[in-house]
């Protein structure tokens, strides 16, 4: 690892070697299959105690960010329906809280199932942030499923009722000021990624190759490319951490990644407990044995 300067040595050997802690928070906005927000207090233990702007462009539910409650960061996603729920969220929470309100009442007028097809046929004709954001609420489990020809919304309905209105707009209030520091943007991660500045800090949730195949961009992300954006960042003083595949199998199984020599300095692994993608591909059968691991991968 190249550091040219006085500075930024000391700012990888002192301040990297603390532990950042804050409380968890555990209300999220999104259901949101792969989503870290019950280990993010764990997660954002191990970041830099003291970093310039936070980066996260694999933005998803947002759990780590909302989490940490950055002072100034840049939150980005490929997925535009997604980040038009974001940036609605952040300028005009109110518009967010009736999207939620009319399509909540409505299935809560008529049949159930039938309300569900209909808002999710509304998505497949022209996805938008107002449907996709219901129906991550309301769909099985939380696994927003896509059809890789076509992106295809493909999830049935899900077992219990959506939370209501008033639960749902206390979940955006509280959101509205945990996000008040960032800036949502529609960016591929690689874009996103070359907006760093030596002593930023990224966070990369990417899909997982072992796992995640069915999930939106999944099926042509390459971790390889991934990786070398990431070097380069490195190379720029920049910090990162990625959450990747880990063991599956309650540690039976290590999934095998192409990991560069020399470009991680840590690796944690993180219990996520029984794995809610396998519990949908299963359908609800139990999940003994199924446990799972992530890694935290640390370029500092």
């Amino acid at each position: 690892m190249e550091i040219k300067d006085t500075a930024q040595l000391y700012l990888f050997e002192t301040q990297t070697n603390k532990k950042r802690l804050v409380e968890p928070f555990n209300m999220s906005l999104l259901k949101w299959i792969g989503s870290k927000q019950r280990m993010a207090h764990e997660i954002i233990s191990y970041f830099p105690v003291e970093y310039g702007t936070y980066f996260e462009p694999f933005l998803g539910s947002a759990g780590i960010l909302g989490t940490i409650v950055p002072k100034v960061a840049i939150a980005s996603d490929i997925f535009l329906p997604l980040i038009e729920i974001w940036q609605t969220l952040k300028e005009s929470p109110s518009t967010i809280k009736e999207w939620y309100r009319e399509r909540w009442q409505k299935m809560m007028d008529g049949d159930k199932v039938e309300v569900y097809e209909q808002i999710k046929a509304s998505y497949n004709s022209k996805p938008n942030g107002a449907d996709l954001l219901f129906l991550t609420r309301s769909c099985y489990g939380g696994v927003v499923r896509f059809r890789k020809a076509d992106g295809y919304m493909s999830t049935p309905c899900g077992i219990h009722n959506p939370i209501s209105p008033e639960s749902f707009s206390h979940r955006v209030d509280e959101w509205y000021e945990r996000v008040s520091g960032t800036t949502f943007l529609h960016l591929d991660y690689e874009e996103a990624m070359s907006m760093t500045k030596p002593g930023d800090l990224i966070y990369c949730d990417p899909p997982y190759t072992h796992s995640q195949a069915i999930l939106y961009g999944a099926q042509t992300f390459s971790l390889e490319h991934l990786l070398s954006v990431i070097e380069k960042c490195k190379k720029r003083g920049v910090f990162v951490a990625l959450s990747i595949d880990g063991t599956k199998q309650s540690g039976n199984t290590i999934c095998d990644l192409p990991l560069p020599d020399g470009l991680f300095e840590k690796e944690i692994l993180i219990d996520i407990g029984h794995s809610m993608l396998k519990r949908f591909q299963m359908n609800g059968k139990t999940l003994e044995g199924e446990k799972v691991s992530d890694r935290l991968l640390l370029t500092y």
